[in-house]
């Protein structure tokens, strides 16, 4: 990369354009110069659940979530970069898996749970919704330019995977799910 990076006041974006990847500038209102943002957001809010202080044997939970915030980097280039494909069948697969296996950790679901516990399994609910809003975007952007079929399946995996991260988070913190109660006496 070098010296690409040296100057990051440049001005090119006051009228309310920016840059893409292949040189085009696009209104920074776009479909998907919004979906560059959703990924910054949900890679940042990844970036503060890696902040917290992970048990033990969540240690690997760590690792993972570091290599998803480089895919998501990925995807963001290939967002950026019209026609380019990063994200292939095998990153897809990589969070199928990760989910099946730590999910298969947990008690099976049998009541909606909500969103809290610990802050880290709290966290990963919020990147969660993040992620969600993140892959409505990019389908979004699929209406009208063309976007990669497993860009597209990469969040909802993502999305997946930080639902079991949150649960996993809470029972290694001991606090168990947050059972939503439906309408049961307070």
């Amino acid at each position: 990369m070098g010296n690409r990076l040296s100057k990051i006041v440049t001005r090119t974006g006051d009228s309310g354009t920016t840059g893409l990847g292949d040189g085009s500038r696009v209104g920074k209102d776009s479909p998907r110069i919004d979906t560059l943002g959703e990924l910054d957001e949900l890679n940042s809010s990844i970036g503060v659940l890696l902040a917290e202080h992970f048990p033990s044997e969540c240690q690997d939970l760590h690792a993972a979530l570091l290599t998803v915030q480089n895919h998501l980097f990925d995807l963001g280039g290939e967002i950026c970069i019209p026609g380019h494909k990063s994200i292939t069948e095998e990153h897809v697969a990589q969070l199928e898996g990760w989910a099946e296996d730590y999910n298969s950790k947990l008690s099976p679901l049998k009541e909606f749970i909500l969103p809290g516990g610990t802050r880290a399994a709290a966290l990963a609910h919020l990147s969660r919704t993040i992620c969600r809003r993140a892959e409505r975007s990019i389908v979004h952007l699929g209406h009208n330019e063309a976007v990669s079929d497993h860009a597209r399946q990469y969040l909802n995996r993502l999305s997946d995977l930080l639902f079991v991260i949150g649960r996993t988070l809470n029972r290694a913190g001991g606090n168990g799910d947050v059972l939503w109660k439906n309408n049961r006496s307070q």
